[in-house]
């Protein structure tokens, strides 16, 4: 199939769809009066009631919810759901650890419900659940390439289970032979990092002392290997700072040197507006890979956006159903792009909940939660700067280019203990660690490649790490008070808990 017959294909199917939703649901139709109410309303023959028909009140249509960074806080799952905290005691989880996975939207867990009632096999089934959830699941792509700006005359998406199953996927695909070369970042997520080393030959741009990308540092690299770098991978937003990467830079970086660029987006498309494409052609970005459990709908789904041309030449290591065309007793025939890409049942309600999840937060505005992010960030940090021994990593004074992810140590007090001490007795889910993101935090905590190695055995109280607080959409000023106004009591009782781990190290 060509790229102009998909497209004709998938505006097909979003006409279908929205022709098939002009009627509501029956269970949607309003409901007849109960029995008893009828009765009561039946009046005797002559009466003068009888001769004034009462015709019935038309049900008022369900009030159109506007969904704002005021009042999104009302639209999450679970947010007010108590925990039991050690001493027995009952209240609401503080949830600062978004950027590991988001509870879901309820519109995004109402849209999967509802479509749920129509579900059918997607693309080979014979029934008319089976069409809807088809078109659903086509038109979508369509949805997907509009929110990261990008051209659907050259590029499309294939659906993934998340940021890290789909950089694999664009590995096994784009990676042709073990003497490759790909230029990463020491910022990188593992799952930006893995794939690529295990199959080729790996450089790393270096970080500066705040954590930032050293920019001319890509740059020195791809002069020195000119003409060799195939792909060039960095992440658009970091897990374990929330600095956020000037990718267009890079990008023109990289195709001036004949290069490809791609982009791990898990961490900003819950948190700022991105577009695949440049002020000029040389920026634009050519794969662009994210999960939609980190954008408040974790139903298990994502995608990767890249140019239809390149993904038609190349093809992953994950073979099944629906990817072909036909298969005989010794050889076969297999799709186009983006079908090649998904063998397999695919997953109908982690597609429904990104469409969804984009609706959303497109609504919310990226202005506005960019915005809120801030506010956020820089009443944390400026808290945490009070406390004695206090290490906060990344630049805590210029933070407009971070998204709302904050890292910090006490330089006398086990992060370990601290961080269960702070979910157990404190009600604040936070994650401690390295964040899969080991060669970059290591650099941030002054650990050398030498001292890291001695960490293989350890357990986790023992193995350095930090405390990352994340926030999302729906987090308020009034839960960073709360966090900074407990703290001091969380260090005494961690301090104490200290005692039972013999083997801890203070300062990890």
């Amino acid at each position: 199939m060509t790229k102009k017959s998909l497209n004709m294909f998938l505006a097909m199917g979003m006409s279908l769809m929205l022709a098939a939703g002009c009627t509501a649901p029956a269970s949607e139709q309003a409901e007849p009066e109960d029995a008893e109410q009828q009765t009561d309303s039946v009046q005797p023959e002559g009466s003068e009631q009888a001769e004034e028909t009462e015709q019935p009140e038309e049900s008022a249509a369900p009030e159109e919810v506007s969904y704002t960074i005021g009042n999104i806080r009302d639209y999450i799952v679970g947010v007010d759901e108590p925990v039991e905290l050690a001493d027995g005691t009952v209240q609401p989880l503080i949830n600062f650890d978004n950027a590991a996975t988001t509870p879901s939207l309820l519109p995004v867990m109402e849209a999967v419900d509802e479509e749920m009632k129509m579900y059918g096999s997607i693309g080979r089934g014979f029934s008319l659940k089976s069409n809807h959830s088809t078109e659903i699941y086509n038109s979508t792509r369509e949805k997907v390439l509009d929110f990261v700006g990008a051209d659907p005359d050259n590029y499309t998406c294939f659906y993934v289970n998340n940021t890290t199953d789909g950089l694999n996927k664009l590995a096994s695909a784009l990676v042709e032979s073990e003497d490759d070369l790909i230029l990463a970042t020491r910022m990188e997520h593992h799952a930006n990092d893995l794939p690529w080393r295990e199959r080729c030959n790996v450089i790393y741009a270096e970080v500066d002392d705040q954590g930032r990308v050293i920019y001319e540092d890509i740059e020195r690299l791809l002069t020195e290997n000119e003409g060799k770098v195939k792909y060039v991978c960095v992440t658009a937003a970091s897990n374990v700072t929330g600095y956020v990467t000037d990718v267009h830079r890079v990008a023109k970086m990289a195709h001036e040197h004949g290069a490809k660029i791609i982009v791990d987006g898990a961490q900003i498309v819950a948190h700022r507006k991105f577009s695949m494409t440049g002020e000029t052609p040389e920026e634009d970005i050519d794969f662009f890979v994210f999960s939609a459990h980190k954008m408040y709908s974790p139903y298990g789904g994502g995608a990767v956006v890249g140019p239809y041309e390149i993904l038609m030449k190349h093809m992953p290591e994950f073979y099944g159903g629906g990817i072909v065309r036909i298969v005989r007793d010794y050889d076969q025939s297999y799709k186009d792009a983006p079908e090649v890409y998904e063998a397999g049942s695919p997953n109908y309600p982690g597609v429904v909940g990104l469409a969804k999840a984009i609706d959303v937060l497109q609504e919310v505005g990226f202005d506005d939660i960019e915005a809120h992010e801030k506010v956020l960030n820089r009443k944390l940090i400026d808290g945490l700067k009070k406390f004695d021994n206090m290490i906060i990593y990344g630049d805590s004074e210029n933070i407009d280019d971070r998204v709302g992810v904050v890292t910090f140590n006490f330089s006398d007090l086990n992060s370990y203990v601290l961080a269960r001490t702070l979910a157990e007795n404190g009600g604040f889910a936070t994650r401690r660690g390295a964040f899969c993101a080991h060669p970059y935090v290591w650099r941030l905590m002054g650990i050398s490649d030498d001292e890291a190695k001695g960490f293989e055995e350890c357990v986790d109280v023992n193995t350095p790490g930090m405390i990352r607080i994340s926030f999302g959409i729906y987090n308020t000023e009034e839960e960073v008070d709360q966090f900074l106004e407990t703290l001091p009591e969380m260090i005494d009782q961690a301090n104490e808990a200290l005692m039972t781990y013999s083997q801890a190290v203070p300062e990890y």
